[in-house]
C-alpha cells in the first residue's frame, strides 16, 4: 500500500509545537512542531515553521518540552469482550484462599435477591497445591450461584448452584479441546477453555446494552488517557460489536482506532470460513475488521498450552484444534483469500505447528501473519519468524505472573529448563523479527506506559525488589518504542501510514512528560502522559 500523499498544506486543523519530537522515520528523526489536516499529518518541522501553518481556526498546542512519538498501539487486546469478561467483583489482589473466600463472602452480603456473584482476575497461585474447585468456595457464598474467571481468560470457576443453573451435572464433548473437570463426585466446577465456559452463557448476567455501552467509552477513554491511540483487538465477541461501534460514531468520536480480528474455531466448515473473508469488509471511521484470530492451544497454568513434552501433571501434549491439519486447511483459506490471520500460540509445539502452517503457504511475501503470546519456544524456532515474515506478538506484563525463582504455577508446570526460556522478547528481535507489544487487557492492564517499562525491566515497574523474569530477555527502550508503534504497524500491514511521524501518516499521537526511549523505565510507568491524538482529534490532554 503505498504512503498516502498529503494534500498541500494551506491552514492546519492543529499544531502541535513546544515539543520534542521522536519520529521514528529514518528521513528525519527529530523535529520540533507537527501540522496536522483532515486526520493525516500535514508537515512535520521546527517552530519557525508553525506561522506557515496556522490559520484563524487552527488550534495550537504548546507541548511544554514533552517527547511527542508516534501515536502508541496495543498489539493485543479485547476491550469490547474485556466489558463483559471484567464484570463483577476484581479478584487480581487476592493472594491466598482466605483472600478469595473473604471477598467471595463479602459480595455474597450484599447481592438482592436470586443475584449472582461473579468475579475476574483470580491468580491461578491463589490455589496453591490444591486443584481448583468448588468445594474450596461454596462456605463462603451462602449458597449463592458464582462465576469467577480466571486472569488468564479460558478458565474459570462455577459454584454449584450456578452449574445446576446451567444444567451442566457430568462432562461434555466438544469440538475444540475443552473440558468440564470432574471427579467421582460430578463436575469441580472448574470450566477449561472457551466451549465449557460458554456452558454458563445463558445464565451468568451481564450488563445491560446501556451499561456495557457506557463501561465500554469509559474504558477506551482511559485507554487514550494512557497514551493509547489503538488496539489490535483479538476477538469480535460478545452481541453486537459492529452495530455497537457504529452507534458510538454516531455520537462521536471513538478514542481509540480498533482493528477487530473475529474467532475461528474448531470445526468451522467452508461456509464458515467465507463469512469470516466477508466480515473483512465491515468498518467504521476509527474501527475495522482487519484479520482473523485462531487458537493453537490454550494455557499453561490451565494444563491446555500445547507442549512439545508433557508438563508436569502429564498435560500438555494436545493441540487446541483436534486435528491440527484442519487448522492449517482453515488459515490457508483465508490466506489465499487475502486474510490475515494471528494465531494464539503459547507452548512450543503450538508456535512450531503455527509456523510449519505459514511455511506450507510458499508465498509469505504476500501478507504478515502473525503469532500471539509465544511463552516459551526452543531457540531453533526464533530465524523462523522473520525468514517467514511472521510477526511475533507478545506481552511483557504477563511476566507479572510468573516467579524468577519458579516457584509460581507456571513455572512448575512447564519446568526449569522451559521457565528459563519465557517470553524471549529481546532473541526474538536479534533475530530480525518484527515484533509487537500489547497487554491482553483485560488479562493484564491496558496502560502502554507499563508495557514499555516491564520490556525494559522484566519486572512490575515501581517494583525494585521483584527480582526480573529472565533478563536477559529486556528490550531497549527504543525496542519497547518500536514494539507499540512501527512494529505494531508492521505486524498488520499499516507501516506505510502509521507508526511513524512523517507527512501523509495517521495523525496518531501520543505526548510523554519523559523521553520514553532514554528516561529511567520506571519514570516511563509513571509519566504524565501530555497529550494523546487519533485520527487527528485530541482524546486526552494532559
Amino acid at each position: 500500500m503505498p504512503t498516502a500523499s498529503p494534500a498541500p498544506l494551506t491552514v492546519a486543523d492543529t499544531v502541535l509545537t513546544g515539543a520534542r519530537v521522536r519520529t521514528l522515520d529514518p528521513r528525519r528523526p527529530w523535529a520540533s512542531a507537527v501540522a496536522v489536516k483532515d486526520g493525516r499529518i500535514a508537515a512535520v518541522g521546527e517552530e519557525a515553521d508553525v506561522r506557515d501553518w496556522r490559520g484563524a481556526a487552527t488550534e495550537v498546542v504548546d507541548l511544554g518540552g514533552a517527547t511527542l512519538t508516534p501515536g502508541f498501539v496495543d498489539g493485543h487486546s479485547h476491550p469490547v469482550w474485556g466489558v463483559d469478561m471484567s464484570d463483577g467483583v476484581g479478584l487480581s489482589a487476592v493472594r491466598d484462599l482466605d483472600g478469595l473466600r473473604a471477598a467471595l463472602a463479602t459480595a455474597a452480603r450484599d447481592l438482592p435477591p436470586g443475584g449472582w456473584v461473579t468475579g475476574w482476575g483470580l491468580d491461578h497461585n491463589v490455589f496453591g497445591d490444591h486443584p481448583v474447585h468448588r468445594a474450596l468456595i461454596e462456605d463462603a457464598l451462602g449458597g449463592a450461584p458464582a462465576f469467577l474467571r480466571l486472569y488468564d481468560g479460558h478458565s474459570a470457576l462455577a459454584s454449584g448452584a450456578a452449574l445446576a443453573a446451567a444444567g451442566v451435572t457430568g462432562p461434555r464433548t466438544f469440538a475444540q479441546r475443552a473440558s468440564v473437570v470432574c471427579d467421582p463426585d460430578g463436575p469441580t466446577g472448574h470450566l477449561v477453555e472457551p466451549a465449557a465456559m460458554d456452558l454458563l452463557a445463558d445464565v451468568v448476567p451481564l450488563p445491560d446494552p446501556a451499561q456495557r455501552r457506557a463501561r465500554l467509552l469509559a474504558s477506551l477513554h482511559e485507554m487514550a488517557a494512557a497514551g493509547l491511540t489503538g488496539a489490535h483487538v483479538m476477538d469480535m465477541q460478545g452481541p453486537g460489536v459492529p452495530e455497537l461501534l457504529d452507534a458510538i460514531e454516531a455520537d462521536g468520536h471513538l478514542p481509540v482506532r480498533l482493528r477487530l480480528a473475529p474467532w475461528c474455531m474448531p470445526g468451522i466448515d467452508t461456509d464458515g470460513l467465507d463469512h469470516l473473508v466477508a466480515l473483512q469488509q465491515l468498518h467504521g471511521r476509527q474501527w475495522r475488521v482487519g484479520g482473523v484470530k485462531f487458537f493453537m492451544d490454550g494455557t499453561v497454568e490451565g494444563g491446555t498450552a500445547w507442549l512439545e513434552h508433557p508438563d508436569c501433571h502429564g498435560e500438555g501434549t494436545d493441540a487446541f484444534w483436534p486435528d491440527p491439519a484442519a487448522y492449517t486447511h482453515a488459515v490457508h483459506h483465508l490466506a489465499r483469500a487475502g486474510v490475515r490471520t494471528a494465531t494464539h500460540a503459547i507452548g512450543d509445539a503450538a508456535v512450531r505447528h503455527a509456523l510449519d502452517t505459514v511455511e506450507l503457504l510458499g508465498d509469505t511475501g504476500r501478507f504478515r501473519h502473525r503469532i500471539e503470546h509465544i511463552e516459551t519456544v526452543p531457540g531453533d524456532q526464533l530465524p523462523r519468524f522473520a525468514a517467514l515474515g511472521v510477526a511475533a506478538s507478545m506481552q511483557p506484563l504477563h511476566t507479572a505472573y510468573t516467579c524468577a525463582d519458579h516457584t509460581d504455577a507456571w513455572s512448575r508446570r512447564v519446568g526449569e529448563e522451559r521457565a528459563g526460556r519465557a517470553w524471549r522478547c529481546r532473541d526474538l528481535r536479534d533475530a530480525g523479527a518484527v515484533l509487537v507489544l500489547g497487554s491482553d487487557w483485560p488479562i493484564a492492564h491496558h496502560d502502554p506506559r507499563a508495557t514499555l517499562a516491564t520490556a525494559r525491566l522484566r519486572r512490575p515497574a515501581g517494583a525494585p525488589d521483584t527480582a526480573p523474569i529472565t533478563p536477559e530477555q529486556a528490550l531497549t527502550g527504543l525496542m519497547a518504542l518500536e514494539g507499540c508503534t512501527i512494529h505494531a504497524a508492521l505486524a498488520v500491514g499499516e507501516e506505510h501510514e502509521a507508526g511513524r511521524i512523517a507527512p501523509g501518516y495517521r495523525a496518531d499521537l501520543t505526548a510523554l512528560t519523559v523521553d520514553p526511549v532514554t528516561a529511567p523505565a520506571d519514570d516511563v510507568a509513571a509519566a504524565p502522559v501530555r497529550l494523546t491524538m487519533s485520527g487527528g482529534h485530541v482524546t486526552h490532554r494532559g
